[in-house]
């Protein structure tokens, strides 16, 4: 069964942040797969069974803070008996501009602290992940903050909410392609792509 785990922060005060871009498009996910358990909360985090591209799907919301997505996984991969090979991380990017996406097979963090607590929860950073731009159209990287924290939790404005919808429609769209034709393949067909 693969996991496909979106990364935010609970509660409402982040819903509509950049920093919940994982969680928007695992909602996409949720909304399209086929309901195989009702949705809950167990412990720390919110699950869902679904059948999504035909095939078997746990929808993971860790309900831990970012800097501490890690934990719930492990203990789930432990009770699903998948392995980190069955894990795709659907997650926000500043170094990518808002509507692009970029699928890879594995790799460093990438200074996000959900990615980091993942990789030192697992010991691994081989895990598939589903990047999601969140940065502002034609605002250079170097023009951030240098507190990025500040950045990333604040609302998307309400100019940007038609291409954030776009965007994390487009990750669930890649998300279901490897799930069905595999890591390469998304990556070809998807990375780079602007929503």
């Amino acid at each position: 069964m693969h996991l496909l785990v979106g990364l935010g922060n609970p509660g409402e005060r982040y819903v509509r942040t950049r920093h919940n871009a994982g969680f928007l498009a695992l909602d996409v996910l949720a909304a399209r797969g086929q309901e195989l358990t009702p949705a809950r909360v167990d412990g720390d985090a919110w699950l869902a069974e679904v059948r999504l591209a035909g095939q078997p799907a746990l929808l993971v919301k860790p309900l831990a803070y970012m800097n501490a997505s890690g934990e719930p996984l492990v203990r789930l991969l432990a009770q699903t008996g998948a392995t980190t090979g069955d894990l795709v991380v659907l997650v926000d990017d500043v170094a990518l501009e808002l509507g692009t996406i970029r699928v890879r097979e594995q790799g460093s963090d990438g200074g996000h602290n959900g990615l980091r607590s993942i990789g030192e929860a697992l010991a691994t950073t081989d895990f598939v992940r589903v990047r999601i731009g969140v940065r502002e159209v034609g605002r250079p990287l170097e023009d951030l903050p240098a507190d990025l924290a500040e950045y990333v939790l604040a609302e998307f404005p309400p100019a940007e909410a038609p291409v954030v919808a776009a965007a994390v429609t487009l990750a669930a769209d890649a998300v279901e392609c490897l799930l069905t034709e595999g890591v390469a393949s998304a990556m070809n067909r998807f990375n780079g792509r602007r929503a």
